[in-house]
């Protein structure tokens, strides 16, 4: 899994674990969707995310390896 594939599940799982949380366990579980949300539309305009920072330091590909690199292989 690259990078930008790896970042865009935990984004995904992160969502959808808080709203479930924040139905059935505590509403204030949804502060947490909200910050998730609010950290991907600053990253559209800064260009920088903390976790593919964290994501980097523990080596998750850039691009996938192989021959000539390719997207889908």
């Amino acid at each position: 899994m690259t990078l930008n594939e790896m970042l865009r599940a935990i984004a995904g799982v992160f969502v959808m674990l808080s709203v479930a949380l924040g139905w059935f366990v505590n509403p204030w579980w949804f502060a947490f969707t909200a910050f998730v949300g609010l950290n991907l539309l600053q990253s559209a305009f800064t260009r920088w995310c903390p976790m593919i920072s964290l994501l980097r330091k523990l080596g998750v590909p850039e691009v996938r390896g192989g021959a000539g690199g390719s997207c889908c292989g």
